[in-house]
């Protein structure tokens, strides 16, 4: 019952200016609670609130390693990028689901999910599976891996696909004579308020859990790269992605 109790006031007290009355080892202390009750997106939104004390694990939890990790690396996926997504997509909330119908913790869309089950041949896929979390881990880094593909590596034109389509990055990723940009110049010009926001978040987020699961320091420029018109020397793959 205590828990409870606290929980409830933790609820009560979860607009930010009520919870701005609150110290910071009070927001980390409501932090970890819900933390370590896999409460995962009040652990993350209660530890963002702190100004001076940071606690790094809170604030980029790592559930369902081995399965993310395990599914990312099987695909020659890095795993800190699925992470990275994640958490902007659902913050780990298993049956998340946004108001257009994507869901679960990858926020595949019915249609998208369908398409993917058939082309890594996933079979007898319905569905109803979406909301589970194996496959729509299995669904959703396979579909980040083709648009990763498709868009010749470059994490910040993928995670603009996987937010916005994959066709508005290739035609804001420019045509033949356009100039090469670093990545953070070109998602700035993204023309998507909320797509130029997801894709910096991504990226930012990647390279904390990178750090997170290397144990080294970590570049955000270096990960981000440069984005430029396709090479019309390599072959297109993947033109049906969805």
């Amino acid at each position: 019952m205590r828990e409870w109790n606290y929980a409830t006031n933790l609820h009560q007290r979860s607009s930010p200016n009520e919870r701005a009355g609150m110290s910071e080892r009070e927001l980390l202390a409501a932090a970890q609670f819900a933390c370590d009750r896999q409460i995962w997106d009040r652990c993350i939104n209660t530890s963002e609130r702190t100004k001076t004390e940071t606690d790094f694990d809170q604030r980029f939890p790592m559930p369902f390693r081995d399965a993310v990790v395990k599914r990312a690396q099987g695909i020659n996926l890095d795993p800190a990028y699925v992470y990275g997504l994640i958490r902007q997509e659902s913050r780990f909330i298993m049956d998340a689901r946004s108001g257009v119908g994507a869901s679960g913790l990858m926020q595949v869309m019915p249609a998208t999910a369908r398409w993917t089950a058939k082309k890594i041949g996933l079979e007898g896929f319905t569905a109803d599976q979406i909301n589970d979390r194996d496959t729509n881990i299995t669904i959703g880094t396979a579909y980040l891996k083709l648009a990763l593909d498709d868009l010749g590596g470059s994490m910040a034109m993928a995670a603009a696909a996987y937010n916005a389509g994959p066709g508005r990055p290739r035609i804001w990723r420019g045509q033949n004579g356009s100039p090469t940009l670093d990545a953070a110049i070109w998602a700035e010009n993204v023309p998507f308020g909320e797509t130029h926001d997801y894709v910096k978040k991504v990226l930012s987020n990647t390279t904390n859990y990178a750090a997170i699961l290397t144990g080294q320091p970590q570049s955000l420029k270096a990960r981000l790269g440069t984005v430029g018109p396709r090479d019309a020397a390599l072959p297109e793959v993947n033109k049906d992605l969805p």
